[in-house]
């Protein structure tokens, strides 16, 4: 199981409509690998508004038409559900899949913050 993996699932979700949905695993390699049970995916949807959270896919990555990874709703999948592999993403697939997630999560640098921690008593 790698970064950017499709797999299809069976019933992901009692609030989903469709039997089935496809899924990309967005989590870093590092947490795929280790003995964590789940991993952060993102929905595969045949919609697609344009949105830069979203990154097209289709017929190249396993698809069998025209869809969109929606980056806004992202969920934690058990890894034992992920068993039917239907493609991966390419190298330029990922990329815009960074963005898209990026962009999802507003990690832009766009923020200054001093992370530092003052370790006096300033009472």
């Amino acid at each position: 199981m790698r970064r950017g993996d499709l797999y299809r699932i069976r019933r992901p979700s009692s609030r989903d409509p469709k039997k089935f949905r496809s899924f990309i695993v967005v989590s870093r390699q590092v947490l795929i690998e280790s003995r964590f049970s789940t991993v952060i995916c993102a929905p595969v949807y045949t919609s697609y508004k344009g949105l830069s959270t979203q990154v097209p896919i289709g017929i190249d990555e396993g698809l069998k038409h025209d869809s969109a990874i929606h980056c806004d709703e992202l969920i934690s999948i058990p890894k034992s559900m992920l068993k039917n592999f239907i493609g991966k993403l390419s190298l330029k697939k990922l990329k815009l899949l960074e963005q898209a997630l990026k962009t999802a999560l507003q990690i832009d640098g766009a923020y200054d913050i001093d992370c530092s921690f003052d370790t006096t008593n300033s009472e």
